[in-house]
This record gives C-alpha cells, structure tokens and sequence, in this order.
C-alpha cells in the first residue's frame, strides 16, 4: 500500500464522502482524488518523476492537500516546508534536498517571488494568477487528465522529507518511506478510534510530521473528513468546531491555553469533540484542569514522540491526565516500543534518568545526505531521541531536559529545564533559558537568559534570592542576561545554540 493509493481506494469506496472541506469548499473523495490524477499528469509532462523533490511551500489548503498526493503519484518525493519561513531558510531547503519542483501558495509569493532569479535550474508553480517565471496551479489542474494513473510503489519506497526545526544548527531532512508513514498512521487510526465518520480538524501546519503522518494520512486511512483552515485562532477554533461538528484535533499547548481564555468560550458547541490531542510540550496539572474546565471535556490526550519516529511514542491518556498530568505516559502507543538507557545503552533502573530511545516501523528511514548523523541517532532498530527521562514508581515516564542541553559542571549533571521551570515562575519574568558556558576549572558554568517585565535593578541578585532554597547552591545560575527576547523558530521553538555563540554578552 502507498498513500496516493489510499485515496484512489476512498474515492472508489466512498466517492460522495467529504473528503476536504475548507472555510469555502466542500470536496468529495472523487472529486479529491480527480484533482490529484489532473495534478499529477500534468507534473509528468512538466517532467517531473520518480525520485525527484518538490517542494511544497503552502499553508494548510486544498492545494496543500492536492499537491501532497499528486507529487507521490508519480513516484516524486513530497518536501512540505512550514509556509512561514522566508529567504535564506527556503535556499537552504531547495539546495540541500535537491528538488527540481517549488510550488507556494498566492498570499505567500511576495516573500518568494524572486526565488526564480537566484535559483534558475527549478519549475516554480503557485496559485492563483501566472506571473513571470512562475506556472499557474490551476492551470496545471485544468490543463491535467483525470485518468486513474497507476501508482505501483512499495512501502519501502521514499515518500518524503520533512525538515526538522534546526534548533541546534541547519535544519535536517528526515527521509521517510510509505511504511513510516503508514505505521505511525494505523497507531493513531486505533488509538483515537478514527473512523469514516470521524472529522478532523487540521489548524497546525500540515507541513509538520504530527498534524501530517498522524492526522492527516490517518484520516485518509480510513476516509474520515477533513476540515481544513490555514492558520489558527482561537476564534477560528471554536467557530469551526461548532460549525462543522469536527471529532479530532491535534493542537500545540499553547493554542489551548490561548483558546480557553477565549471570553465567550461557553457560547459555542464544542460536545461533538471526541479528542483533544495536545503534543510538542507538556501541561501542567494546573493547566490541565482550566483547559478541561473552559473546554468543558475530559477528552484530552498527550502524545509524545519526534520527528524522527514518525513521530511515533507514548501517549498519556484521559484518566491519566489528573494525577499525572506533566508525565508522557506510561507506555509506548501502538507500533512502538520505549526504553530508557544509559550511555552504554544499558536500561536505568526505575527512578534513574536514561535517554529515550524508540523502536518501531514508523522509524525515519535517515537523515537525507548526512549517513553521521543517521548512524548517531539509529542503532540497532532503535532511534535515539536526546530526550533524557526517568519513569517514577508507577510507570510513567517524565522528560527531564535534552540529552544535548545538560550542563556538566564538575562532573554534576545540572538539568537546565528544572532551572528554567523555577525561574519562569518569578513574577518579573516572562521568558527564560539557560545553558552551559565554558569555565576553565568546573568544565561548565549556568548561565540564565531572561526576559523580564518592568525594570530589575540586579537581575543576578534578585534570581540568586528567589532561587535560594528551592535547588541545590550549584544548580543555581553564576552568570545572567536579560534580553528583549529570546531567539526561536516558527515554530516557536528555543534556539538555545544561538545563545550559547553568544555566552560573553
């Protein structure tokens, strides 16, 4: 089985389902599945084949959901870029996965526009009207045959490359095959009971692996419908669940938290929720109980799990979620297995922290053109995350910090997210980080970058003060900074390697 199969499957068996509906559009599985064939046939006269990239740079549409299928259709390799990044973050991409093909979105083309006059060897394609250099979607579409093409490939063979969120350097291209992305795609059809009648709601970027493999190509597993919105809000949110009856969303925390502060939050209909699934950060118990409250369900889920898995994990569950609420769970979701291990790879004790490693067949095939870093992060079937945790004595596992952030001062192990949880709790600070700086005799040295609202007179003595007593004396940070803000991605993600290049400030 292949994923452009899957749809030619659903449009025969359920050919006047729903298969997209976007804030304008309702587009049955045929209809769905047409568009794809007329795609595909005319990236095939354009030249387009198997094993060639294309990059699709598009928030969450219909064209999104065409192109995806289209390009695999013909053998091509799908490269789905979050459609936020800009300029030299998109030449990056392009060069290194060596696609031939870039396709964006209309209300996208100022900010890439220019990509033809720097990138020359490439067929740009966007929606909307034609412009100079660049192709028309919807010509392509209508110029394209709706014959059924055939689509032979194995689930051995490459599907996709997403690119990680570069956190620590240049971002990675995570090379999946069908099996990858199948697997991770039955786990979730089972665990959140997904089914034709089911709705989903996607608001994350589709170009992510846990709205994608997870949501996504589960939904098409089993011909559920898909409700699909290009960005989020938290009016966008409970509009369209009320609106549109959606039973399934994965969401970040933070469109949560945001949304249960929403004023009229009680006046919409949110009862035909049957799971809210939460992903990428933990939530405190106390967050837990307000985002339940306000949201007026017991319906929530955590899923743990990397890009590199698939990403598979663990899940913690809804009765889990009162007393453990923090944790990741207490077992692998299904097509996984989860240990902890030391540095041999020996498993830790109950209570010892270990790195996470995962094992199962949603698993990256590699990291595209770095063989190093595959070798690094895959051994013997496992996949090493750099997550470091410990499973307390019933079970469940609890993220300590990553592998790759802990500070070693003096031959201590100093955890900088036990640090940071402290911190962020001061009422002047609103945002924190802290990492390792050289020192000559301790090997390391805390450091902490703050972000602080109003004035404070001596940032080192007021952090010194309100930490005293709460860590342990060489836990407590030597060395502050404070900043307007701290360095992220789009994806909201902390780059803490750009704070350490600038430890000296």
């Amino acid at each position: 089985m292949n994923i452009p199969n899957l749809l030619a499957v659903m449009s025969r068996k359920y050919p006047n389902q729903e298969g997209i509906l976007t804030p304008t559009e309702r587009i049955t599985y045929a209809e769905w599945n047409e568009a794809v064939n007329q795609l595909a046939d005319s990236l095939s006269k354009l030249g387009v084949k198997k094993g060639d990239k294309v990059v699709l740079h598009m928030p969450n549409t219909k064209e999104f959901m065409y192109a995806y299928i289209a390009i695999q259709r013909i053998g091509a390799l799908v490269v789905p870029i979050n459609a936020k990044l800009v300029g030299q973050e998109i030449l990056y991409i392009l060069n290194h996965s060596d696609a031939s093909v870039f396709m964006t979105y209309e209300l996208l083309f100022e900010q890439v526009k220019s990509l033809p006059d720097t990138v020359k060897e490439m067929v740009y394609i966007k929606t909307g009207s034609q412009a100079d250099g660049w192709l028309a979607f919807d010509t392509l579409l209508e110029e394209g045959s709706p014959e059924e093409i055939p689509c032979n490939w194995t689930e051995d063979d490459e599907a996709s490359i997403l690119y990680t969120s570069g956190t620590t350097g240049d971002p990675k291209g995570v090379l999946f095959t069908y099996r990858s992305i199948l697997t991770v795609a039955m786990t979730i059809c089972v665990e959140m009971e997904l089914k034709p009648e089911s709705r989903v709601l996607h608001m994350m970027p589709l170009s992510h692996s846990a709205p994608l493999h997870l949501f996504m190509i589960a939904g098409l597993y089993v011909g559920s419908t898909h409700v699909v919105v290009p960005t989020f809000t938290p009016d966008l949110l409970l509009e369209t669940v009320s609106r549109e009856k959606t039973t399934h969303l994965f969401g970040a925390p933070i469109a949560y938290l945001v949304t249960s502060k929403h004023p009229r939050i009680r006046e919409y209909d949110l009862s035909s929720m049957k799971y809210w699934v939460y992903g990428g950060a933990p939530l405190a118990k106390e967050e837990v109980m307000f985002v339940k409250s306000q949201f007026n369900t017991d319906k929530i889920i955590c899923v743990y799990g990397l890009t590199e898995a698939g990403p598979n994990g663990t899940l913690l569950g809804f009765d889990d979620h009162e007393q453990k609420a923090g944790s990741i769970g207490n077992r692998a979701a299904l097509n996984c297995e989860i240990r902890l291990v030391d540095e041999k790879g020996n498993n830790v004790k109950q209570g010892e922290i270990g790195e996470i490693i995962l094992q199962g067949e949603g698993n990256m095939k590699a990291y595209y053109k770095n063989d190093e870093k595959t070798k690094e992060v895959l051994k013997d079937g496992w996949l090493y995350t750099g997550d470091m945790a410990k499973q307390d004595e019933d079970g469940f596992f609890w993220v300590v910090d990553r592998k790759k952030d802990i500070i070693i001062s003096g031959g201590v192990n100093i955890y900088p997210k036990e640090i940071e949880n402290l911190l962020i709790t001061h009422p002047m600070i609103s945002d924190v980080a802290v990492v390792g700086v050289p020192n000559p005799d301790w090997g390391e040295t805390v450091k902490a970058f703050l972000v602080v609202d109003g004035e404070i007179e001596d940032a080192a003595s007021a952090c010194k003060e309100f930490l005293q007593g709460k860590i342990a004396d060489y836990k407590i940070p030597r060395f502050y900074g404070v900043l307007d803000a701290l360095p992220r991605n789009t994806t909201g993600k902390l780059l803490k390697h750009q704070l350490r290049e600038r430890v000296g400030n």
